[in-house]
């Protein structure tokens, strides 16, 4: 009996070794589940996390046609160095200009319950003219920005600032900056107002910007509000306003910028998505701060010189540097049906495109030593995109018709690579 009974608690013994061990290995399988989730979802957004600090993907190479190759380091404490401030900041090098570029910031969270953060920055480095950004657009990570290859227009500026973002009501988003800037163009401009030229200026610019999603939905975690499903329309409106004298400010202008997305989901990769883009600019605006409509084509002579990548929202027949307005609109309409599935992991996708742009600048004769061309008749392209036809690779085709059409036919046509891949 007593022999029995010892073989009943080594029996049962050894089954809860067994159970717990077992338990523990799931529970570790599970955790190194969430690790490498977690590892992928930081490369999709374009981290590469450490212990305490992310390596920032987007500082790495890339390459326009001003700086050549630009290479260089970047990136943020995360919250394991700290959930109360952050520092970030990233240094480049461009080989054709043979210039160092640099960022230094850093930021204080004031209110976790509502995410609101103080940030400061410095700022020493080059951007598109006439592109504009709006301060609450989340990051935005591509392996390569295929626009960025063929740009050729570039302002170098010194920018110090200090901003404030805040959610103001569940479904609404803002951000608030001021910063003082030292403009320098790269290339032969001259701005004429009131009978005096500056080639370099200061702006001393405030903006605030507002998001509202009115049908997403939101859930309260530790780092405030987060975006749990996405709901549509979006819409984004920011204002702008250059003050004279201010810091020693050299022109008193205003812009007022809004962007609406709708999508028209059948199912996930079966959609309709529209987009509309317009900017007013009022007052004295150089054109390092005016709107170029987002042109993607370059100026070569044939289709296959012309070859390149594509952008997400650009107009790929527009050409670089044709086309500048103090007031604009685009409307982009974008058809994605449902991808062919061939076989398992060969699934090509057909995007259906139509884009069209309107704009005028009132007082063109104030910039000097550029030429460009008014949008006020509008602008018409249409076209198509067959996507990931080989490891991420697609090919787009777009035509260029309407009051814009060019007497050569071949100059409205532009075929380009497309890019996309998901983690």
């Amino acid at each position: 009996m007593l022999k029995q009974y010892f073989l009943f608690v080594f029996i049962l013994c050894f089954n809860i070794t067994n159970a717990q061990l077992s338990s523990e290995k799931n529970k570790e399988s599970a955790q190194d589940s969430i690790k490498k989730k977690a590892f992928v979802r930081h490369l999709g957004n374009g981290y590469l996390p450490t212990k305490y600090f992310n390596f920032d993907l987007r500082y790495l190479i890339k390459f326009n046609q001003y700086e050549g190759i630009r290479t260089g380091l970047g990136g943020t404490t995360n919250d394991a160095f700290s959930k109360k401030f952050r520092i970030n900041g990233y240094t480049v090098y461009g080989f054709r200009d043979g210039r160092f570029k640099f960022s230094v910031g850093g930021g204080f969270r004031v209110a976790p319950k509502t995410n609101t953060w103080i940030n400061v920055s410095y700022t020493d480095d080059l951007q598109e003219t006439g592109s504009t950004t709006f301060l609450t657009d989340g990051r935005f990570f591509q392996f390569f920005e295929p626009r960025l290859l063929n740009i050729d227009l570039f302002h170098k500026h010194v920018t110090k600032s200090v901003a404030v973002e805040h959610q103001l009501f569940n479904k609404v988003s803002s951000k608030a900056e001021f910063s003082v800037s030292k403009i320098s163009p790269t290339y032969e401009y001259e701005f004429n107002s009131n009978n005096t030229t500056l080639s370099d200026f200061r702006l001393s610019m405030a903006k605030v910007a507002f998001q509202w999603s009115p049908f997403s939905n939101f859930n309260q975690t530790e780092k405030g509000l987060k975006e749990t499903k996405y709901g549509y329309p979006k819409f984004t409106l920011q204002y702008s306003k250059s003050i004279k004298n201010a810091f020693k400010g050299d022109f008193n202008f205003s812009k007022i910028d809004f962007r609406t997305i709708h999508k028209f989901i059948s199912e996930k990769d079966n959609y309709s998505e529209i987009t509309l883009v317009s900017g007013l600019a009022n007052g004295d605006t150089p054109l390092t701060h005016m709107y170029h409509a987002y042109p993607n084509n370059i100026t070569k002579e044939t289709i296959m010189q012309r070859f390149s990548v594509a952008g997400l929202n650009s107009f790929e027949t527009m050409y670089f540097n044709e086309f500048f307005s103090d007031k604009f609109a685009t409307i982009q309409l974008k058809r994605f049906f449902k991808p062919f599935n061939i076989t398992e992991r060969y699934k090509p996708q057909l995007v259906l495109i139509t884009r069209y742009a309107i704009g005028d600048m009132k007082q063109p004769e104030k910039h000097e030593n550029v030429t460009f061309k008014s949008l006020k008749k509008g602008y018409t392209e249409s076209g198509f995109e067959l996507n990931k036809l080989f490891f991420g690779f697609g090919l787009s085709f777009t035509y260029r018709y309407g009051a814009y059409h060019l007497p050569e036919f071949t100059d409205n046509i532009a075929l380009k690579f497309t890019f996309n891949v998901t983690l």
